[in-house]
């Protein structure tokens, strides 16, 4: 058991198909105890009782700093310590350039990256605290390539700033021994996804990835899984790949 006695947090975790659920299970199986953060209370309720016992479930908007602080306490009073932030939570938009308003621009960066760093900086005192601590930030293809499939460029920006953020949270938490590290996760199916491409796009997708598939959730949470565990002790500052080949550096 890889995560035996560790206590996580995963943001955005209440989707049934998604990747944060994905990730608190694989968290689960490994003997970790989770917190599931989403807008969705009873989503997120549910979601933690699917885990099975020992799990809590609690809304929070990433993007907003007092509920953050509110959920990090109420975490930390259940728990008693945080050991590992995933910071999943996000939301995309496919909309062209000039067609940005400022509104879509707030929200986008607000939740991606904004809420990032809010719920970063909310666990970083305890994690200080206990001389350790893994936060794993969730980024995209799409800050690598310039565009995704489904986002826009505000969100190729945010998630490049997240890059950006979490290599500076490494350089700067390290000494804390706090490791920080980012993924960036190809064309993943989700409930998300799965509802946007017609089987042509699929397949004509499918073509470039040299691995023949998208991926699917379980890929991106064993990618979180070895980072927020001692497999990964020595890694700090690193963005790991998760996209099957489709961007080959």
């Amino acid at each position: 058991m890889l995560l035996t006695g560790k206590f996580a947090i995963v943001t955005g975790a209440a989707s049934a198909r998604g990747i944060g659920r994905a990730t608190a299970q694989a968290f689960a199986d490994q003997g970790a105890r989770v917190a599931i953060l989403d807008l969705d209370a009873s989503a997120a309720a549910e979601a933690a009782a699917a885990l099975g016992e020992g799990h809590r479930g609690l809304s929070a908007n990433v993007a907003d700093e007092a509920q953050v602080r509110d959920a990090i306490a109420q975490v930390l009073a259940h728990f008693g310590r945080i050991d590992i932030l995933v910071n999943n939570a996000g939301i995309t938009q496919p909309v062209k350039t000039l067609e940005i308003t400022g509104p879509d621009y707030d929200r986008i960066l607000n939740v991606n990256l904004r809420g990032t760093l809010l719920m970063s900086q909310a666990v970083i005192p305890t994690m200080r605290a206990q001389g350790s601590g893994s936060i794993i930030c969730m980024s995209s293809v799409s800050a690598q390539r310039g565009g995704g499939i489904f986002g826009g460029p505000h969100y190729s920006a945010a998630k490049a700033g997240v890059l950006g953020l979490g290599k500076a949270m490494a350089r700067e938490l390290g000494p804390d021994n706090i490791r920080v590290n980012s993924i960036t996760p190809g064309l993943i199916h989700t409930d998300i996804t799965g509802g946007l491409m017609q089987d042509e796009r699929r397949h004509a997708i499918i073509e470039g990835i040299p691995l023949g598939r998208l991926g699917e959730a379980r890929d991106v949470a064993n990618a979180a899984l070895f980072l927020a565990s001692d497999l990964s002790s020595y890694l700090t500052g690193i963005t790991l790949d998760v996209n099957g080949g489709m961007l080959i550096h």
